[in-house]
């Protein structure tokens, strides 16, 4: 007995001595790389010359946060998993059916999301959900309808695409100018602006259909910047960075959202509020965003889906099967192209205005960083992930109580991608095949099961 306990406290003692040694290289790391970012800060002062501004305190925060961080994960956490493992080991597996809420997923979140705008009204009133609906949810969801999107082209047809935002781009201006310049409504450019982006899709489909991976990624990329560049050095035509402003807005069957006699506030006796604009534009991107996973959820039982799905495991075997891969790219990148220029000209409609800065490739890093970690070729996992990155970065806003720590000067939304970046780290080391690593195919023997991510190529299950 007196053997045993005295072997405990000296594993106990081993796992200290590692985690404090670990914490100790985590904290020099950690003041390596943040000492030019966080620790001194590059100012102007009245006199227009360059000053720098030392944040030893913000620095230190950054550093003591890591090294306590480091040294509950050694310490507590991976010894508590570790048994937590080897117990599940040794038990013996127990069959578990789905639960109600596993299987009806998907359907509670539909429900959820029709009810999110009479909730948040009946909290915070009209005008408070202002924010809520706008912030938290129209921009959720025009991210989860453009991860979507590309999830046609990267996560079911494998082609990897850095140049999606240039489709959101084209359905955005699509919008902005036929309705600037020929007075066309919301409801008859919103599938003219769809049509333009397939087109542009397929004009790009046709130089890569030779390429592949990092090629592919190149071409893509440059096709974005391509886009961006005529957006900004055709002035006659998109006014260049001064952008195309006054963008009309969408009715509901006729009925618009201003504060005329015939507006929509007037009409059934509200007050004046543009809340309930917002709270249409809502369901107006939900309507889109499910018309983008029925449309891509139908597809993949199709033949084209499973030709998709070929191509992306393995393109020999795909052409030795006798599928036209010419044609199989080119709908894979029009379809993709497609949703994200629905997206675009909703992006306008919300907006008012555009301008080549909202369609920069960060936006595309983005999206595909959310079709990465939600998990390829999963729509549930994609919607997570969007709301997880997005609403985080918004939920940043929020977070003013911050400035009474790391002082007045401190924008907690300025480190967003640096969280950002930390999250991807964190979940591709936790969950490599993204949130949902497994999936159904759509061709099955006997019995429909899900396969796990690790038996699929390249974490795209």
């Amino acid at each position: 007995m007196a053997n045993v306990a005295s072997t405990t406290a000296s594993a106990g003692t081993e796992v200290t001595a590692r985690a404090l040694r670990e914490a100790v290289f985590t904290g020099l790391i950690t003041l390596g790389l943040f000492f030019l970012f966080v620790g001194l800060k590059t100012d102007q002062n009245i006199r227009n010359e360059l000053i720098l501004t030392e944040r030893w305190g913000l620095l230190a925060t950054f550093v003591a946060v890591s090294m306590v961080g480091r040294f509950l994960i050694v310490a507590y956490a991976q010894p508590w998993f570790a048994q937590r493992k080897a117990v599940k080991a040794a038990a013996p597996e127990i069959v578990k059916g789905e639960s109600f809420f596993s299987r009806n997923f998907s359907k509670i979140a539909i429900v959820a999301l029709v009810l999110y705008p009479p909730i948040i009204v009946a909290l915070f009133g009209v005008q408070g959900s202002l924010k809520w609906v706008d912030n938290f949810g129209i921009q959720i969801l025009i991210y989860v309808m453009l991860a979507w999107g590309l999830n046609i082209v990267v996560g079911l047809a494998g082609l990897l695409d850095l140049g999606y935002v240039a489709f959101y781009a084209v359905g955005a201006y699509s919008y902005a100018l036929l309705s600037s310049y020929f007075g066309l409504s919301f409801w008859v450019l919103l599938p003219v602006a769809g049509i333009l982006a397939a087109l542009w899709g397929v004009i790009l489909g046709f130089p890569v259909l030779r390429l592949r991976g990092d090629y592919l990624a190149i071409v893509t990329l440059a096709f974005g910047e391509i886009i961006r560049l005529v957006l900004i050095n055709w002035t006659e035509v998109t006014k260049g960075t001064f952008g195309v402003s006054g963008i009309a807005k969408a009715t509901l069957f006729g009925i618009k959202f201003d504060a005329s006699k015939d507006g929509f506030a007037a009409l059934f006796g509200l007050p004046m509020s543009s809340a309930y604009y917002k709270i249409f534009l809502f369901y107006l991107i939900l309507g889109l965003a499910l018309l983008t996973a029925f449309v891509t959820i139908r597809l993949r039982r199709m033949p084209v889906g499973r030709a998709w799905e070929a191509l992306r495991e393995d393109e020999i075997a795909c052409r030795s099967l006798g599928i036209n891969t010419v044609t199989t790219k080119l709908t894979a990148f029009a379809t993709g192209a497609m949703f994200g220029g629905f997206a675009g000209s909703f992006f306008a409609v919300r907006q008012g205005f555009v301008s080549p800065e909202s369609f920069v490739f960060l936006e595309s890093a983005v999206i595909l960083a959310i079709v990465v970690l939600g998990g390829m070729g999963s729509l549930t996992g994609i919607a997570i992930a969007a709301v997880v990155m997005v609403g985080g970065t918004e939920i940043l806003r929020e977070l003013t109580f911050l400035k009474a720590i790391f002082g007045p000067t401190f924008t907690p939304e300025l480190y967003r991608m640096l969280i950002f970046g930390l999250a991807m780290v964190v979940v591709m080391v936790w969950k490599p095949r993204g949130f949902v690593g497994s999936r159904e195919p759509t061709a099955f023997l006997h019995e429909r099961k899900a396969i796990s991510g690790s038996f699929t190529k390249e974490g795209h299950g």
